[in-house]
């Protein structure tokens, strides 16, 4: 074989071990001195859960130099709708009940009696679409841009995903106008909002 057709076989082995190892690369992490579970699931924008359970491990306790793969994550334009309507919903409830609120949308979408995309869960209706999931989508407000400590809390509720006590519903006890969400549990309440199951 002369030296052309080894350099192709060569080219052609290389190419195709690059095509086969590189998915893994893109969802690989090297752990390093420092680092926790908390810190890589912030970092990379997924919840600690899934993190945890992805790797199979029984443990908080990582060691410098294990590879970890990270689960997919919630994308930049579904952190953004998820951070307009924390805005809209808590403006002016404290910082808690924002990270509150955004994990409302994430156990929604775990939950199967709603629909299991951030999308579907936000723009949800009700008898034929004449009412909405969430007020600010049929007023409008959800079309206001998000401030940064609710996008801060949508972070936070992401990496803090599968945790908590599984509030599905908040409201406000002094403006509630569906009777129903009365006979929901209550989990938590945390400023003006009440947080349920």
């Amino acid at each position: 074989m002369n030296k052309k057709g080894v350099h192709f076989i060569i080219a052609s082995l290389i190419i195709a071990i690059c095509i086969t190892i590189m998915p893994g690369f893109a969802n690989a992490y090297t752990v390093k001195k420092g680092d926790s579970f908390w810190k890589i699931a912030k970092q990379h924008g997924v919840s600690v859960n899934q993190l945890i359970q992805t790797n199979n491990y029984s443990s908080s306790l990582l060691y410098p130099g294990a590879t970890l793969t990270i689960p997919a994550t919630i994308s930049e334009s579904e952190k953004e709708l998820m951070a307009r309507l924390v805005h809209a919903e808590a403006k002016g409830e404290p910082y808690a009940g924002k990270v509150a609120v955004a994990t409302v949308i994430l156990n929604r979408v775990d939950h199967k009696n709603f629909p299991n995309s951030i999308k579907g869960v936000i723009h949800e209706t009700y008898s034929n679409g004449a009412i909405h999931a969430f007020s600010p989508v049929a007023n409008g407000e959800i079309n206001k841009r998000a401030d940064a400590e609710a996008k801060r809390a949508v972070e936070e509720a992401i990496v803090f995903r599968g945790q908590g006590q599984g509030s599905i519903y908040f409201y406000n006890p002094n403006t509630a106008v569906s009777n129903w969400i009365y006979d929901t549990t209550t989990t938590i309440k945390i400023g003006n909002h009440v947080f349920a199951k």
